[in-house]
């Protein structure tokens, strides 16, 4: 592991994505709380874990499960108070956990203060000017379906490259600039560790804002890397560059290191990635390329190679993501026909799919100590430690993604990843809550075996294997940050070796493999067949040292 005291902490920082509405309720209402992160804190040093980054918890009407925020200063009182948030941050410091806040910079809530100032206020008016109205609209489209513009009484439009309920914000404004330095502050005075930047590259957009091409006015989440006029504005670097000041003067609190950022910037083109993070910008950006890659070494190989040189060449950070609260689940990933996964089918879009839960949980192992081996960080979502399937039949009237909607009900959403997590029990709402509660979106009827208590006294579960990567990966001086070495072992291997004596093998094909000659076996996936390495399995392997 990196020496702190040299390099900044989050560079191999294993880092713990807690959606709060879904991970657990201490009030019993249905949803989840800061007091029930609190309780279950536990459950995540036993884990491992160096950080826990905490999805939005602003007072927010909920258009877009709270990435349309009404308050960037304050608790919504169905999460809690401040004073759970100090006491989280506190209780979280004791047990060596850092915690990290997403910031939400490209729009707020349509009820904020000062949209709803801008509604009150005429065209032209200062108020008007910190969001973006137009008399006439262009052609973008939301990201989640349907325009992006919304007319007001008066006849102007506002943008919205999300939900109608999430107006964006004029980054040319001034003012927009300063309230969020100020916001940075707040959180920063109460003991953060760093931020997590939503739609990172989006902020400012090309002045007169032009029409996009027809075959290019949306595109959901994962853009082709053809440019567009609201990505990747030169303001951006000069804007982060300012914040990574305010990060950088702020002195070491409960923790050794500087507070960091890691940003929310989906790329394919690694050279669009990079002025991010050279010299004194960011420092970190998300690496989301190995989640759309199918079950296949070549391509692993192809995304790893490439995102690692990217790292390498800047000095800066891509922690690798496997999961997170955009994307259906690893389990159910890896359990379909893997050309799905690059051209997904209309029923696909809708879950209408036949999974293997077993094959994906193989494969999910798998890709976990892919993940925790590789050079840098790595950040975990909330439930892919248990091994958690996405739940694809959530009934319709039931779903709250606006993208199910906006999308006239043609993409099931989001909300299949962001079901309350299982935590004892039997039924639901599997210790969710500790007494019987109808759960904000509601959890399968087979969860129970999946549940923490029941995976905790199983030490050949989905949670013991993350536990024992975990620990290995701070016991091995190999694993963090640092260099990598690939070795080829077949076209269906992904292996490579990380000084001191750390080889890592995994056999994504569908016959046996003999693993290399090694001198003991760290950890592996699944159970092995002597000195052979059986299909959608990975080992951990010390040799050499």
């Amino acid at each position: 592991m990196t020496d702190p005291t040299s390099a900044p902490w989050w560079r191999d920082a294993v880092v713990y994505q807690v959606y709060p509405r879904s991970f657990a309720d201490a009030d019993g209402d249905g949803e989840g709380d800061l007091r029930g992160v609190r309780t279950r804190l536990d459950h995540l040093a036993d884990l491992g874990v160096d950080a826990v980054w905490l999805s939005p918890f602003y007072p927010s009407p909920m258009a877009d499960g709270g990435y349309d925020v009404a308050d960037y200063c304050d608790v919504d009182p169905r999460y809690g108070t401040l004073a759970d948030f100090d006491t989280l941050v506190a209780e979280a410091a004791e047990r060596g956990i850092r915690v990290i806040v997403d910031i939400v910079p490209n729009h707020c809530s349509s009820e904020h203060p000062w949209f709803r100032q801008a509604l009150a206020a005429p065209p032209g008016s200062p108020e008007r000017d910190r969001f973006i109205f137009r008399d006439e609209p262009n052609n973008w489209q939301s990201n989640f379906g349907g325009r992006a513009w919304t007319r007001v009484a008066d006849g102007q439009w506002y943008l919205h490259l999300f939900d109608s309920g999430q107006p964006d914000w004029n980054w040319r404004n001034p003012d927009v600039v300063a309230m969020f330095e100020q916001v940075l502050r707040f959180w920063l005075d109460r003991g953060v560790a760093g931020f997590r930047i939503d739609v990172a590259a989006m902020l400012y957009k090309q002045e007169g804002l032009p029409d996009l091409p027809p075959d290019r006015q949306t595109a959901y989440l994962v853009p082709d890397g053809s440019p567009v006029p609201y990505e990747h504005q030169p303001e951006l670097l000069e804007l982060y560059r300012s914040w990574r000041k305010i990060l950088d003067s702020y002195p070491a609190d409960a923790f050794p290191g500087p507070r960091g950022t890691v940003a929310e910037i989906w790329f394919d083109d690694t050279t669009r990635a990079a002025p991010y993070l050279a010299g004194d910008g960011l420092g970190q950006l998300f690496n989301f390329r190995l989640m759309p890659t199918p079950w296949s070494a070549a391509e692993f190989r192809a995304v790893i190679e490439d995102s690692h040189r990217l790292a390498v060449e800047t000095r800066g950070s891509v922690p690798w993501v496997l999961g997170n609260h955009d994307v259906p689940r690893m389990v159910t990933r890896y359990g379909v026909d893997q050309a799905l996964v690059r051209n997904p089918t209309p029923d696909v879009l809708l879950g209408r799919i036949d999974v293997d839960r077993e094959l994906g949980t193989r494969r999910a192992r798998a890709a976990a100590l892919i993940l925790l081996a590789l050079p840098g960080a790595a950040y975990i979502y909330q439930g892919d430690e248990l091994g958690l399937p996405e739940h694809l039949t959530i009934p319709d009237d039931e779903r709250q993604d606006p993208m199910f909607e906006r999308t006239a009900r043609t993409f099931m959403g989001r909300d299949g990843c962001r079901v309350p997590l299982p935590w004892s029990g039997t039924a639901a709402p599997y210790g969710f809550a500790d007494r019987p509660v109808r759960t904000w979106l509601p959890q399968p009827d087979d969860w129970a075996e999946l549940a923490v208590e029941r995976q905790r006294a199983d030490p050949g579960s989905v949670l013991a294997l993350y536990r024992a990567a975990l620990a290995e990966r701070r016991r091995h001086p190999a694993l963090g940050d640092g260099d990598m070495t690939w070795l080829d072992l077949g076209p269906d291997v992904l292996a490579f070796g990380r000084e001191p004596g750390f080889v890592l093998v995994a056999n994504l094909g569908a016959e046996p493999i003999a693993l290399p000659a090694h001198d003991e076996v760290l950890l592996a996936g699944g159970p092995l067949d002597g000195d052979l390495l059986p299909a959608d399995t990975a080992v951990w392997l010390r040799t050499g040292a």
